[in-house]
């Protein structure tokens, strides 16, 4: 999902600036102005409503280069909440209750559990596409829709597939296996021909999670030359 997809402008101002900032990260007004196509005066009153809402607030500021400094604006931890997160507090406690009561072992299980229903899911959903390229779109499109807020582009390595808001962190905060289980997951579903690997972690403190996916090089090695025999008699 793009914040700039045309779906965002029916969006309230107010609510397409948070979005931005969750999926973009930290910006400037000007950049901010430049996403919306507003003038950079109306974005800063926005972010000034919000930032008495205590949804949003300036970093440490950036060098612009020759002349004053840069203001950032990010989200707050009230404008992050603002998303989606599953009910956080009832997760994290029901994961203590289970690990108290029945031990890490049944907790492995149900999340193992889980983790063959998503499987099974995506398996579903990538059935018929040859192209790793489709293979991605069509998990970022699942991701997307269970409230990942997932895109992906390409680059020269392959793709890199972006979740910009995470909404289990609770439960994955309060157990790594549920991270552990989705990065198997992602490797199982988009075939023995890709390779993933996650570059930023949004529980190890990164404002989200990324995977590199690369394809995997199945042309055959290429023969060393033997060496040379000239001069010699066998």
């Amino acid at each position: 999902m793009s914040s700039d997809s045309p779906e965002n402008a029916v969006r309230p101002a107010a609510e397409r600036l948070l979005l931005l900032l969750k999926t973009r990260g930290p910006q400037s007004a000007r950049e901010l102005a430049k996403h919306l196509g507003v003038s950079g005066e109306a974005v800063r009153q926005q972010l000034a409503r919000l930032a008495a809402d205590g949804l949003v607030e300036t970093t440490p500021t950036r060098s612009g280069g020759v002349g004053r400094p840069t203001q950032v604006w990010a989200l707050t931890a009230g404008g992050n909440a603002r998303f989606p997160d599953a009910h956080a507090e009832l997760t994290a406690e029901l994961i203590a209750l289970i690990r108290a009561e029945f031990g890490e072992d049944a907790l492995d299980r149900l999340i193992d559990s889980r983790s063959a229903r998503l499987k099974a899911g995506y398996v579903e959903a990538l059935a018929g596409t040859s192209q790793l390229a489709e293979r991605v779109a069509r998990l970022a499109q699942e991701r997307t829709r269970e409230g990942y807020m997932a895109e992906f582009h390409a680059d020269d390595s392959g793709f890199v597939l972006v979740e910009n808001h995470c909404p289990i962190c609770a439960a994955a905060s309060a157990c790594q296996g549920f991270c552990r289980t989705e990065l198997e997951t992602f490797r199982a579903v988009l075939g023995d021909d890709a390779t993933v690997e996650r570059l930023e972690h949004i529980v190890q403190g990164h404002r989200r999670c990324t995977y590199r996916i690369s394809p995997k090089d199945s042309s055959p090695p290429v023969p060393k030359p033997r060496p040379s025999r000239q001069g010699r008699r066998d």
